[in-house]
């Protein structure tokens, strides 16, 4: 996992390398035995569209000592903005192996022109991404092919070793075709020799139309169909087109064989300097929470992230020793560090996979595929209690009873070999994203107010803010959002600017100050009326698809909680009584709650509003989506609207609660009211 601070990308991204030195050229020899090109496609008079594919072929081989991939393609250029696909790069990892490349050539009106006949490719070892902290190792042959033109069939081919070092002998895979590819032929083909057969597993939409051999799985579709997964679907319906192959027989396989290494990587020298630290923290407190908190900061605050994939360091781990030494590690070294340090500190821990990039919604149906994850942390046992510590995460995200990100499958690594295991579906506890706005309009309607404007952010958007903020000093961001700010439509001046990250709610927080306009809109009679900020509610989709396979399909959405609230102190020359607002409500719709509630106070010539929304529940049935489908049409998505009618008296609403005001309760900490009594007692 990589987080950055803005200001630092910025200075690295200066500094990415492309080097083409000394790297050999890619060899040229002919194309595998294994795998033998499908005929081409003719191209119809009615193709639109910039190319077709005349045929693009993917093949797998399996062997003894991992797997190669081979790649073919014809495709005809329909349009001048297709040419740029004569922009060839072909990367690989030279740790698994070396590429080959077997043909370029070019196609006009019967003439096959050889590329290769007089240019070549261009080796480059290009480490682009060295402002995310990545050192991949990867080499990249690049070549421009010259004189291409519309009408032309660009024919390529070339093999690349795609396995992974550490796990040469184990292979494991996906061969995958898009819900939306260009019209033509296409061809998956899984091959293996003899011995190395893998499971396999298609998806129903492939599986009929497998052609299957001794030694061979292959599938091939012409001018396929443009797929289109059920609207707001959970993922796992989306998974179309795969023929998945592995040479692990289920999860505890990989469970064991990782295990392996971070045994390994984590087993420290006799003279080890770790166990030197490990003694100071276990000198420093008795209590084994508070150890494993030192080791964790240890390991985040003075090993800095770089991820390393150079040599074979896909999967492997390099060692805590190593990783100390160098003080510079990616999530491998670094969880490594963590289990011996709390190894030292005899805190039973255990590495455990996740993934950070992608959903793995319905990976409990696929096969064992370590490549299905991305990342790996520690889950310590203290006090018959679960911790999540995650090495890579800035020193302000402590040990968690929860993974710091929602994760759905992990996989723990042990000796004897763990499965899959789901962590449950929970709504947020506290709200994700939180703005506080308190407005002193004392001063009267047609002069500034007073304005306090406090932004909270939680998760990862959070962390992102806290790493771009403290790249900086308070003083450089107070001038940067000054500057910024002052003058702007919502601000006239911006007096101060502060900025914090609450350890306790793991919070985000900037409070802004200053003066700025209140838009007040005039009515009848001396009337006025306001649109109080971040009141309203954007009413929810409908709900609703066709029938047959897809009627059964529940519906998905993200997990969210947001709260806005505002407190208003009303001008001084107006009546308390002469003000009022629109509409209170609280609802569910979909598996969302929606709750606004708003108060006028008298005793201190306040407005009060929160609003909150929160999912409660990720998937909904189509059955409750109808139900809710006939009750859309009820839904208030008004804007919260504070109104002034000096001299008439309106209807009192009925069901009001009390709203604390921003300055009466902490509404940054863990327990914000920022929905019904009822619903903050029971949640998750």
């Amino acid at each position: 996992m990589r987080w950055k601070s803005v200001g630092m990308a910025a200075l690295l991204a200066q500094t990415s390398l492309a080097l083409a030195q000394d790297e050999p050229s890619i060899p040229r020899e002919p194309a595998p035995v294994w795998a033998t090109p499908s005929e081409p496609l003719v191209v119809p008079e009615s193709v639109q569209g910039p190319v077709f594919l005349r045929r693009q072929d993917t093949f797998v081989r399996l062997t003894a000592t991992g797997h190669d991939y081979f790649n073919s393609q014809m495709i005809r250029i329909l349009q001048p903005q297709a040419l740029e696909i004569g922009n060839i790069a072909i990367a690989w990892n030279p740790a698994a192996g070396a590429a080959r490349v077997h043909k370029v050539v070019i196609h006009r009106r019967g003439l096959e022109i050889d590329v290769l006949a007089k240019t070549g490719f261009e080796i480059l070892r290009r480490e682009d991404q060295l402002e995310a902290a990545m050192l991949d190792g990867m080499l990249t042959a690049v070549l421009r092919v010259p004189d291409l033109r519309v009408g032309d069939d660009l024919e390529l081919e070339y093999t690349i070793p795609l396995h992974d070092p550490t796990l040469r002998e184990a292979s494991h895979g996906l061969l995958f075709l898009g819900d939306a590819p260009p019209p033509g032929r296409y061809r998956l083909d899984l091959s293996w020799d003899e011995g190395q057969q893998p499971r396999t597993l298609l998806t129903p939409d492939l599986a009929p139309v497998a052609e299957r051999a001794a030694n061979r799985l292959a599938v091939t579709l012409d001018n396929p169909d443009t797929l289109t997964p059920p609207r707001d679907a959970p993922p796992r319906f989306a998974w179309n087109r795969v023929i998945e192959f592995s040479d692990f027989a289920d999860w505890p396989s990989v469970s064991r064989r990782f295990h392996g290494l971070f045994t390994g990587a984590s087993t420290l020298a006799a003279e080890s300097p770790l166990r030197e630290e490990a003694a100071a923290i276990a000198a420093s407190t008795p209590d084994k929470l508070a150890q494993a908190q030192a080791a964790l900061q240890l390991v985040q605050q003075q090993v800095r992230y770089v991820y390393v994939g150079l040599n074979g360091g896909n999967f492997t781990p390099a060692s805590a020793d190593e990783t100390w030494e160098r003080r510079y590690g990616d999530c491998k070294g670094k969880t490594a560090m963590l289990l011996a340090l709390l190894g030292e500190l005899g805190i039973p821990a255990e590495a455990v996979l996740v993934n950070n990039t992608e959903s793995l919604d319905g990976l409990d149906q696929r096969l064992a595929n370590p490549g299905m994850f991305d990342h790996v942390l520690v889950r310590a046992t203290i006090g018959g209690k679960t911790y999540w510590l995650d090495g890579t995460l800035p020193d302000v995200i402590e040990g968690r009873s929860e993974p710091f990100l929602p994760y759905q499958w992990v996989l723990p690594l042990s000796a004897k070999g763990n499965t899959i295991e789901r962590l449950a579906d929970k709504p947020f506890a506290i709200p994700q994203v939180m703005e506080l706005y308190e407005i002193d309009a004392t001063a009267g309607f047609d002069a500034p107010a007073r304005w306090t404007r406090t932004t909270v952010l939680r998760g990862a958007a959070g962390l992102q803010q806290h790493l771009q903020f403290t790249s900086v000093s308070a003083g450089q961001l107070e001038a940067a959002l000054k500057s910024q700010l002052s003058g702007s439509s919502g601000w006239d001046a911006v007096d101060s600017v502060t900025y914090r990250f609450d350890r306790a709610t793991q919070a985000a927080i900037l409070t802004i100050i200053g003066t700025g306009p209140v838009e007040w809109e005039n009515e009848d009679g001396g009337g006025r009326y306001y649109f109080l900020p971040g009141g309203g509610f954007n009413p929810p989709q409908r709900r609703q698809r066709s029938g047959g396979s897809a009627g059964a399909v529940p519906f998905f959405q993200a997990n969210d909680y947001n709260c806005y609230v505002t407190t208003m102190r009303l001008p001084q020359d107006t009546d308390p009584a002469d003000w009022g607002f629109n509409s209170v409500f609280d609802t569910m719709l979909y598996g969302e709650t929606y709750y606004r509630m708003m108060e006028v106070r008298k005793d201190d010539r306040t407005l009060r509003l929160v609003r909150g929304n929160r999912v409660e529940q990720l998937e909904i049935s189509p059955e409750k989506a109808e139900r809710d489908n006939a009750r859309l049409g009820e839904f208030d998505n008004s804007k919260a609207i504070l109104s002034y009618s000096p001299g008439n008296i309106g209807e009192p609403w009925s069901g009001l609660k009390k709203v604390p005001a921003i300055s009466e309760i902490d509404w940054t900490g863990p327990n914000p009211p920022c929905l019904p009594a009822d619903m903050l007692s029971s949640k998750g």
